[in-house]
């Protein structure tokens, strides 16, 4: 089964900001050399989710593993995206969509908290 990945952020007003989010998409598929990775955007950036899933299904990706980009369990994960991910799966029919748990409980996180502590004091 081929599967897709959708780095899913926010989105920014200030572009460079939406750019970021792109770039970490990038980083990430050359990483684990994953051929299909997109990123995506709830508002104020493009693609939006539901495009990005288009561009993975138009590849003849099966499954879709949608990793937000947000840092804690908010109202846009418990409310918006469900909503968003089930109007996907209700368009491609037979594409199987699913979810990872946001950042926040990361390990790496207390790490880069770490790192930029001692980027700080130097």
């Amino acid at each position: 089964m081929t599967t897709g990945f959708i780095v899913f952020a926010h989105g920014s007003r200030v572009e460079p900001a939406n750019q970021a989010v792109r770039t970490v998409a990038a980083d990430f598929a050359r990483a684990t050399r994953f051929r299909h990775v997109e990123a995506a955007f709830l508002e104020l950036g493009v693609p939006s989710l539901e495009e990005a899933a288009d561009r993975l299904a138009a590849q003849g990706v099966e499954r879709i593993v949608v990793i937000p980009y947000f840092l804690t369990l908010g109202l846009h994960m418990e409310r918006d995206l469900p909503r968003l991910m089930e109007a996907i799966s209700r368009k491609h029919n037979g594409l199987s969509i699913s979810v990872t748990a946001p950042l926040d409980g990361h390990p790496a996180l207390v790490e880069i908290l770490k790192s930029r502590a001692a980027e700080a004091i130097g």
